[in-house]
């Protein structure tokens, strides 16, 4: 998008997935947990150059998912006071979820973002279950192993409701979260419907089980179908899970997106090499970034490029 262009280079919006509600505390110490935690790694990734912080909440107790609105409020107002970083809430929550708890949170903060999943899908966690032998916790195995049979469900009665609840109901803007080419045709969809109005913010998501692969050439198509689909109306965005994280990032950033990182993607900050907070990711995807002379996009540059309605107008 034009307005993302500045006198030096293009500004690049950095995402940042703190927690998210696929990795379970056995696979990393460094998975936060409390609202404590979420609420300090969002701060210094937030201080670290992310200029989007998208959350999740877990039970403070033993880490699971919750969409215990309570749990949100505990670090939502933390995070506004300490930074002016964009808050992005899920409405994804997690695939055990259904979409009234998906949606109670959202609802209780009115943030000026929130992810929107655009379509059912399988989303298979249970490989994970391969490489431990003991757990932390006993919902851990039971929890990665209901991927098998849960569809994680996004219907266009569903997506409907988000657009209008949250967006035309709090003013909320959405990540647009894409995990296959026919998601983005949906979008189109309610782009040419009036039912989401540009400019979008369009997450395309590589690597998870159920969804397109993380190949490079599946980057260069979702890429090219976008353009065809959105034009100039959309900021694009690339994550990609796993060992994937920085070179798919890397690779959009080229070809002119704008990038996620974070724990809820990725555990790893190299081969084998646990990170030890989301701030290792961010740092590591500004060194990409500025060898390739490009520019940090600040919070209030999101907030124009993407036409946000501003913390301000949050209700936390």
């Amino acid at each position: 998008m034009s307005n993302q262009k500045t006198k030096s280079g293009r500004k690049v919006i950095i995402t940042c997935a703190v927690t998210g509600s696929i990795h379970t505390p056995t696979m990393s110490p460094y998975l936060p947990i409390t609202p404590s935690e979420i609420a300090a790694e969002a701060i210094a990734a937030a201080e670290a150059g992310a200029s989007v912080l998208h959350l999740h909440a877990r039970d403070p107790k033993d880490g699971r998912p919750t969409p215990d609105p309570a749990v949100f409020n505990e670090f939502l107002p933390r995070i506004k006071q300490a930074t002016n970083a964009v808050v992005n809430i899920t409405t994804g929550g997690a695939n055990t979820m259904n979409l009234d708890q998906r949606l109670e949170a959202p609802l209780k903060a009115s943030p000026e973002m929130c992810s929107l999943n655009l379509g059912s899908m399988n989303f298979g966690t249970f490989p994970a279950l391969s490489k431990f032998d003991t757990w932390k916790y006993d919902w851990e195995p039971k929890y990665l192993n209901a991927s098998r049979a849960n569809i994680f469900k996004n219907t266009f009665e569903d997506i409907e409701r988000i657009l209008k609840v949250l967006g035309e109901g709090h003013g909320t803007k959405f990540e647009f979260e894409c995990y296959d080419v026919g998601h983005l045709y949906t979008l189109a969809h309610y782009l040419d419907e009036g039912l989401v109005k540009p400019p979008l913010f369009v997450q395309t998501i590589f690597g998870v089980l159920g969804g397109i692969g993380a190949d490079p050439e599946n980057l260069v198509h979702m890429r090219g179908i976008a353009d065809k689909l959105f034009g100039d109306q959309y900021a694009w965005s690339v994550m990609a899970v796993g060992r994937h994280q920085i070179p798919f990032a890397s690779m959009g950033a080229i070809m002119g997106g704008n990038v996620r990182v974070g724990l809820e993607d990725s555990l790893y900050a190299g081969p084998g090499r646990l990170a030890q907070s989301n701030v290792e990711q961010i740092k590591l995807m500004c060194t990409v970034l500025k060898g390739l002379s490009l520019e940090v996009a600040s919070p209030d540059v999101v907030r124009d490029i993407l036409q946000l309605k501003g913390a301000h107008a949050v209700g936390f």
